[in-house]
Formats: C-alpha cells, structure tokens, sequence
C-alpha cells in the first residue's frame, strides 16, 4: 500500500507502506511489550551438567515395577470464592459469573507420577512445610509402594525436598527407615524442566484448574481425585524423548570446555588432521577447538 502527503502547495510526497510496517523499518524487530523467559545457564555449568545427566540416566532406566521411578512437584494454588452467585442463561446456556471475587487464602497441590505405568496422584494441603513433604512420603512409600524395596524419586532442589525433612517431621528410627527406601535426584537449578512432573502440572492446569474459582482445599481435592481417575484411567503417559546423547549435542555450551565430551566423529578428525608440512606435532588446544567445530 501506499500513502500520500502534501507538503506544499504543489509538493507531494509518496511513502510506500508495506503491511509489515514502513520500509527499512525495525518496528517488528524491536519488541518491548514481550518478554521471554528461560530455565537453562547461559555459559557452561559442571553443576547444571552432572545434575542433569543424573536425571536423564534414571529416565533412561528399562520399567521396572521393583524400582519404579517417581516424578514429584508442588504448585501454588490461590482460592477464590465468588462473591455474588453467578447465574446460566437458558436460552444459549452460557455460565455469567461477576468479575469480583473473595480471597480465601492459598495452598499447594503435591503431585507424585510414575511416568511410564501412567499414574499420577495429585493432592492439595494448606501448606508445604518440610513436615507437609516428609508426610507425602511416607504415605508414597507406605500405602502406595508398600512392596517395593526402594523408591527413585525425582524432584527439584527445594529445600524441603531432602532427608532432612523426614528427621524434622518422625521419629529417628521412622525416619531412617523412610530413608533407606529412598534414592533422591535433584534437577539441577534452573532446569526443573526435567521434571516430567511439571508436563503433569501444567496438564492438571489446563484440564482442571483453568479459569476455575475453588474456594476452599475440600473443594479443590474433590476435583483433583476426579482428574486423577479420569486420567489414570485413560493410561495417559509420558513419552520422554530427551537422552543424555541430545544434552551432550544441543546443550553443548554448558559443558566446561576442559571437560568437554569429545565424539567419535571428533575424535577421528583430529587424528587425521596434520600441521602445515605435515609434521607430527601434537596440535594444541586451541586448534583442537577449531577442528572439532
């Protein structure tokens, strides 16, 4: 399209205005109103590594109904209650509620699933003291594994998610035993995107909790057992496709340089790569770098 403007009397100027905006223009490069936000270090982080490839190993581990591996996380939960009751329309059958609300405090769900049975258990409780955690485990280990010998839970690295909970809520000898049918991994910080609690959370969210008012904990576990069921019962799984191999690959910026995983690949170019004249030098570290990019 195009625009005209009259400067004088006789003058007229014609900008061409393409829909994306005037021509050499960064109006659609330049973006204050959005922001993004991420999970991942922005320079390499042996911490975030070694972490990381610790969860990815125990996702990697054949089924295993002896030695299930457990997913947990918690999420913060506002209850609200309407102030005025709404009404539906019996004509277009529309739900009208009024955009003033009653705040009846907060709560946090604790979800625990088992990705590859397809079970997942969500439940809320007013608060998420170390107390509060260290009682989710135990009935985990008593009343939903009784039989298995150990448990392997993955959950990221609050710090009431440790043994030291359970010594704070039980008795010594209670919590010892607790503990010893425990095996615990941390996501590393900033990486708690390799919960695959979090994918079950952010379903929960979506397909119960969305634009939703509950008003009070009982309301709230009245609907999350009937998304537990519905969901348990569809056999809704977790297909985790993330492998160590893909973290050494996309993620390579994140491994220190010294330590850096060489691949075959790599390593054959640098055993056929020569200095200039062919000599037999070791080449240095620096044009190691260079060869394997």
């Amino acid at each position: 399209s195009s625009s005209c403007r009259q400067v004088g009397p006789t003058e007229v100027y014609r900008f061409d205005i393409s829909y994306a905006g005037w021509s050499h223009s960064k109006k659609n490069e330049y973006k204050p109103h959005l922001k993004k936000c991420w999970c991942i270090p922005s320079s390499h982080s042996a911490a975030f590594v070694a972490a990381m490839e610790d969860v990815l190993e125990v996702y990697s581990r054949p089924y295993d109904e002896t030695l299930p591996v457990i997913c947990m996380d918690e999420k913060p939960v506002q209850l609200l209650a309407q102030a005025r009751e709404g009404f539906t329309s019996n004509s277009t059958g529309i739900r009208y509620e009024d955009n003033e609300y009653v705040r009846n405090g907060t709560c946090s769900i604790f979800l625990f699933t088992e990705p590859l049975a397809g079970w997942r258990h969500a439940e809320a409780k007013q608060q998420r003291t170390r107390t509060d955690w260290a009682k989710r485990i135990k009935w985990l280990l008593d009343e939903r594994y009784p039989n298995v010998e150990r448990v392997i839970l993955v959950c990221d690295n609050l710090n009431t998610h440790n043994i030291a909970s359970l010594y704070e809520a039980f008795e010594p000898e209670e919590a010892l035993r607790l503990a010893k049918r425990l095996e615990i991994h941390h996501t590393p910080k900033h990486g708690s995107w390799l919960n695959i609690a979090e994918i079950e959370l952010s379903a929960l969210g979506n397909q119960c909790l969305y634009k939703r008012r509950i008003s009070s904990v009982e309301n709230l576990n009245e609907e999350l057992l009937s998304w537990n069921t519905e969901r348990n019962a569809g056999q809704k799984s977790v297909n985790w496709q993330f492998k160590t191999a893909d973290a050494r690959t996309k993620l390579k910026h994140l491994y220190p340089i010294l330590n850096f995983y060489w691949s075959e690949e790599c390593q054959l170019a640098v055993q056929d790569c020569r200095r200039p004249y062919k000599t037999e030098a070791p080449l240095s570290y620096i044009e190691l770098l260079n060869v394997t990019k």
